[in-house]
């Protein structure tokens, strides 16, 4: 589905409303996705995934206000509530597939158990809770892949272990040159993670002993992206699958991963290296330029793509290695958004507003679903 130019500017609007958030959890970008796909329904039945039939968006949802239009219903519009009552986990801490440093039952968050008893309420729709047992039976014969870091991850982990929980008939391998994918076999059903940081290809870049651009520069060492390739662990993803959800972000303002001195970030276009050189802000401009066209170039007619947008980091006063910890154990109030979020104060979690104003930008006008 395209994404016109006034859809835009109601992301654009939405990104900019102070929604009290956990700092610790990117449960939105979840919902709002997975919620719009278990409300998708197929046409038809077919008997494999590589020829899925056309998917359509539903023209009704669980609105609260009859009187109100579908297009009325915007999930990031709302608040978190206490419901012990009525939480159910869709799964816990046992899942194996649960990457042992983010299990926060298992790692003793004292606050660990306690996440359950929080759910989001849309202040003008009504949320239903995630349904595996239906959500398999609409995909059947479905090929589901993620794209991006570790918040992507999370999602696919998230997926699969609310999914086994009640469909245990699974195959564990890799669909087109994943790091990680399950066929759950009675539905032939597929999801699968993609790791990549940049989307474009990178690796260690060294000065040539010959000379050139960059090395008169004196530039010494870095890391080469290469922002018109991507990365080759997803490069097949495109054609295999029939619904694809993307994210890049942390790892573009990360300077323990890219020391701006040491081994900065070092752009190449055409295999050339971008003189003079330019700031990773611009960098990704570049890289999402060119990776959003290559995908809507190279994806079969039909495919939905999303792109998620970043969620917050999980701790504040400090990097994670460097005196950061996680010691909110409520949701944030409106009033304390500003204070992780804004960019005049350079807050923690300024980032995230800064990719999404630069993913808003290069997704407008684009056939990506954002969320």
């Amino acid at each position: 589905m395209a994404v016109n130019q006034s859809q835009s500017q109601s992301l654009q609007q939405n990104q900019a409303k102070k929604i009290p958030l956990f700092p610790f959890a990117s449960i939105i970008c979840f919902v709002s996705i997975f919620l719009l796909l278990s409300s998708i329904r197929n046409t038809t039945s077919i008997p494999s995934h590589s020829h899925h039939p056309s998917i359509q968006f539903p023209k009704t949802n669980g609105l609260s206000n009859p009187g109100a239009s579908p297009e009325s219903c915007d999930y990031s519009d709302g608040n978190w509530i206490r419901d012990p009552v009525g939480a159910s986990p869709r799964y816990d801490h046992t899942c194996k597939e649960i990457f042992k440093g983010w299990n926060c039952i298992s790692g003793n968050k004292s606050n660990g158990r306690d996440l359950i008893n929080w759910r989001w309420k849309p202040a003008h729709c009504e949320l239903p809770p995630f349904d595996p047992t239906a959500f398999l039976h609409a995909y059947r014969d479905t090929a589901i892949g993620f794209v991006g870091d570790s918040l992507n991850r999370n999602m696919f982990v998230s997926l699969f272990c609310s999914l086994k929980r009640v469909s245990n008939d699974v195959k564990k391998w890799r669909p087109a040159g994943a790091d990680r994918g399950f066929t759950f076999l009675r539905y032939n059903l597929t999801i699968a993670y993609h790791r990549t940081n940049l989307l474009a290809r990178y690796g260690r870049w060294s000065a040539n002993a010959n000379g050139g651009a960059l090395e008169s520069l004196g530039y010494k060492e870095g890391y080469r992206v290469d922002v018109d390739i991507p990365e080759g662990t997803w490069e097949n993803a495109l054609t295999f699958h029939d619904i694809l959800i993307f994210n890049t972000g942390h790892w573009w303002w990360a300077p323990s991963k890219f020391d701006p001195v040491k081994s900065p970030m070092l752009f190449f276009e055409r295999a050339q290296p971008v003189i003079p050189p330019v700031s990773p802000e611009a960098g990704l401009d570049m890289v999402l330029k060119h990776m959003v066209k290559y995908i809507e170039n190279r994806t079969r007619p039909g495919t939905i793509k999303f792109f998620r947008t970043q969620s917050p980091r999980h701790f504040e006063g400090g990097d994670w290695d460097q005196g950061g910890a996680c010691p909110r154990l409520k949701p944030l109030l409106p009033e304390q958004v500003e204070t992780l979020f804004s960019l005049n104060n350079n807050g923690t979690n300024v980032e995230a507003r800064l990719v999404n104003q630069h993913l808003f930008k290069a997704l407008e006008r684009s056939c990506f679903n954002s969320s």
